[in-house]
């Protein structure tokens, strides 16, 4: 059971984060590492809304049930390209943050695969799913009833 309704939420707190949402749509980062990385933080964020969510927007653009199905031990499986291995890195050391600066062994390799202009956005879409996920945690929408829009 939720314990807060979409209809006791503040007028513009769910409208100023989609405009968050809408300004790292408008960047070069394509829409299925963006899904990836949301997915992944859902995950660790043991996030329920939230995976069935990401999970079904990767889904609606073709992701592949075994990428899917691996998304949780990345690490390990071969079919992730070096650029999104580069991205859930830093999207776990981001998501998982300690009193520490992100290491440049973290931060150096996006260089290889993502413009300056790039790692904001990466940075601010990683934020913004934690944003999400501890909205979601906390408000306890349920699970399974997300759509995809077309």
């Amino acid at each position: 059971m939720e314990r807060i309704t979409y209809q006791d939420i503040p007028d513009g707190m769910f409208e100023n984060l989609r405009k968050i949402e809408s300004f790292i749509s408008s960047s070069t980062l394509e829409f299925k590492l963006l899904e990836i990385i949301r997915l992944r933080v859902a995950q660790k964020n043991g996030c329920a809304y939230c995976v069935d969510m990401h999970h079904k927007e990767l889904k609606e653009v073709n992701e592949t049930d075994l990428r899917l199905s691996s998304l949780c031990v990345w690490q390990e499986a071969p079919y992730f390209t070096e650029k999104e291995k580069v991205a859930l890195t830093f999207t776990e050391v981001l998501t998982d943050l300690s009193e520490k600066p992100i290491p440049d062994q973290v931060y150096t390799p996006l260089l290889n695969f993502f413009s300056k202009e790039e790692i904001c956005f990466l940075t601010l879409a990683i934020a913004q799913i934690n944003t999400w996920t501890r909205l979601m945690k906390t408000f306890q929408f349920t699970p399974g009833n997300y759509k995809v829009a077309h």
